[in-house]
């Protein structure tokens, strides 16, 4: 990565306060702002390089890491833990070769070269530069539950990459997953980050979904609760036919075995789906129905 000096961008100086480099940056900000310069390439260019600069220096603790590491702030964690580790390590060599009193900073010439790309080594010795893991890269992306239902393949597009994945079925709104080593380059040839994807799950069925099953309600007549009979009622996968019971009352539930959501990496294996009647009582009634009912109230 090549340094970029974001003092200079802003074209402040390094013991600027945080009022001065907002200042700095507000002003510049408008001077290239894109509305103000319409397909000017170069002006979006030092736009985006201003944000830049802002981003890392009006936040205190990107601002310390950067003064002390340069370009590789972002590192800066890692860096410290080596450091320490490295810290620990000469303090043993101190101990077996009888060496006393605390670690200088003379001690950290080879760690600090071979951090920054040097010829000296690191912890392996001379000639071996310290390696770090590449960042990791984090997306999200939205399905539709019905393309969930079944194990597909899709393309995503990450950081100019296509991946193409394999989704498996029933994966979860919420759900991540790690594809390893599709994350930024590692420093000094160490390994790659890894990806990291959110599935945002959009549920725009009758279903309510929790975990692998499946929730709807199914409106049924007062006659057909009372006496019982044959209805139709929906599954995620098509129609099915239901036996309803006698006397079934308003808020009762079924369940109909395996005809809910995929088990996630199940083949073959998925929830069920509950039923939960709602009675629909008859209105308008005529005159020969209100005498039936008022008949029957007499009966009970």
């Amino acid at each position: 990565m090549e340094y970029i000096d974001y003092y200079k961008v802003l074209g402040v100086s390094k013991n600027a306060t945080e009022a001065e480099i907002k200042k700095a940056y507000r002003k510049l900000a408008r001077k290239y702002h894109p509305d103000v310069n319409p397909n000017d390439l170069e002006a979006e260019r030092k736009f985006k390089e201003i944000n830049e600069a802002n981003e890392v220096l009006s936040h205190k603790e990107n601002r310390a890491k950067y003064d002390q590491y340069g370009k590789d702030w972002k590192h800066a964690e890692e860096f410290e833990k080596a450091k320490e580790q490295q810290r620990q390590h000469q303090s043993q060599q101190n101990y077996y070769s009888g060496r006393s009193g605390g670690y200088s900073e003379e001690d950290f010439s080879d760690f600090f070269s071979s951090m920054f790309g040097g010829a000296q080594g690191g912890f392996g010795g001379r000639g071996q530069q310290v390696q770090f893991r590449g960042q990791d890269f984090n997306a999200e992306l939205q399905l539709n539950i019905k393309d969930v239902y079944e194990t597909h393949k899709q393309t995503l597009t990450v950081n100019g990459k296509n991946i193409r994945l394999t989704i498996p079925a029933g994966i979860k709104d919420g759900q991540v997953i790690k594809i390893k080593g599709y994350g930024g380059e590692g420093i000094n040839g160490g390994p790659k980050g890894d990806l990291h994807i959110k599935f945002s799950i959009i549920n725009n069925t009758n279903f309510k979904r929790d975990g692998d099953n499946l929730y709807a309600m199914k409106n049924i007549d007062l006659y057909t609760a009372m006496l019982g009979g044959e209805i139709t009622v929906d599954t995620f996968k098509g129609k099915v036919k239901l036996k309803v019971a006698p006397e079934t009352q308003n808020g009762n539930r079924v369940k109909l075995k395996g005809k809910g959501f995929p088990k996630y990496k199940k083949e073959g294996q998925f929830g069920d789906l509950y039923i939960t009647y709602n009675i629909e009582l008859p209105k308008k009634l005529s005159e020969r129905e209100k005498a039936l009912f008022k008949e029957l109230s007499k009966l009970r």
